[in-house]
C-alpha cells in the first residue's frame, strides 16, 4: 500500500470518545460528528450519557453511546464491543479524554485518592487503547488516530497537584512510545495539552483551591488568569478543534507529539 493510500481516512470514520458529556469531551464528540465521523461517547452516568446523545442527534448529528467506567477491564470491553456492534465497522479514531483533577498537600493524599487518579487519568488510557488495538480492530487497519487528552501539568509541575500532574505526565510518555510503535501502521498517535480551559472541573479546581487558600474563587481564577499570556482561560471547543484537525490527513505526518493548547500558558 502506498503512503498516500495508507494516509487515506476510511469513509466516515468511527470515533470513541470518553468522558463525552460536558466540558472537552463533549465539545470533541461534537466537533468529530460535525466532521462527518460516526461518534460512540460514553461517561459514568446513564442518564448523562441518553440525554447527550438526545441532544447531538437533534443537531443532525451521528451520535451514540453507553454508560462505562473506563477504570474497569470489563467495562472497557463492553464499551469497545458496543461501539463496533453499534455501527458494524472497527473502531478508526480513539479520543482518550475521560479524567479528573485530584491533589492536595502530598503528605495528606490518601491512597484512595492517588490509586482513583492514577486509574482514571493514566491506567484507564492504557486500557482503552490496548482494547481498541485488539477488540476494535485498529492494530491491523491501514489508518488510524489515537489522541490522549494529557494537561501542560505533563509537562509542568502544578502545585497542590502531585497525583493529577504524575498522571498527566505518564500519558504524555505512553504517547510518545506508542506513537513510534504505531508509525509504520499509518495510527497516528499525539496528546493534546489543555491549560485552563473553562469546564466544570475547572470550576471544581477552583472551589479546591478558593478552600486551601482561604480565599474566594474569583481571586484563584484571577490568580490563574495573570499566569496566562493570552490573559484568558481557553474553550473547550479551541481544544476540540486541535483533536479534530488530528483526525485529518493533512495532519497524517504528525505523530508521537504532545501539543499544546493553553493561551502561551506553557512553552515546551
Amino acid at each position: 500500500m502506498t503512503p498516500k493510500a495508507r494516509d487515506k481516512a476510511p469513509d466516515r470514520p468511527v470515533a470513541l470518545v470518553t468522558g463525552a458529556t460536558s466540558g472537552i469531551g463533549l465539545a470533541v464528540a461534537r466537533d468529530l460528528a460535525t466532521r462527518g465521523h460516526r461518534v460512540f461517547l460514553c461517561a459514568r452516568t446513564e442518564t448523562a450519557v441518553k440525554q447527550t446523545v438526545a441532544d447531538l442527534q437533534a443537531e443532525g448529528l451521528t451520535v451514540e453511546g453507553t454508560a462505562a467506567d473506563v477504570r474497569d477491564r470489563t467495562a472497557v470491553r463492553a464499551l469497545v464491543a458496543a461501539a463496533t456492534t453499534t455501527y458494524r465497522a472497527p473502531v478508526s479514531i480513539l479520543v482518550n479524554n475521560a479524567g479528573r483533577s485530584g491533589g492536595g498537600a502530598t503528605a495528606g493524599i490518601t491512597d484512595e485518592l492517588w490509586h482513583d487518579v492514577i486509574d482514571t487519568n493514566l491506567n484507564s488510557v492504557f486500557l482503552l487503547t490496548r482494547e481498541v488495538l485488539n477488540a476494535g480492530g485498529l492494530s491491523t487497519a491501514p489508518w488510524g488516530r489515537i489522541i490522549n487528552i494529557a494537561s501542560t501539568a505533563g509537562k509542568q509541575g502544578v502545585l497542590l497537584g502531585a497525583p493529577y500532574s504524575a498522571s498527566k505526565h505518564a500519558v504524555i510518555g505512553f504517547t510518545k512510545a506508542l506513537g513510534k510503535e504505531l508509525a509504520p501502521t499509518g495510527t497516528t498517535v499525539n496528546a493534546v495539552c489543555p491549560g485552563y480551559v473553562e469546564t466544570p472541573m475547572a470550576a471544581r479546581v477552583r472551589t479546591g483551591y478558593a478552600q486551601v487558600w482561604d480565599t474566594t474563587e474569583e481571586y484563584v481564577q484571577e490568580q490563574f488568569e495573570a499566569k496566562i499570556p493570552l490573559g484568558r482561560y481557553s474553550t473547550p471547543e479551541e481544544v476540540a478543534g486541535l483533536v479534530g484537525y488530528l483526525t485529518t490527513d493533512l495532519a497524517a505526518s504528525i505523530t508521537a507529539q504532545a501539543l499544546n493548547v493553553c493561551g502561551g500558558l506553557g512553552n515546551a
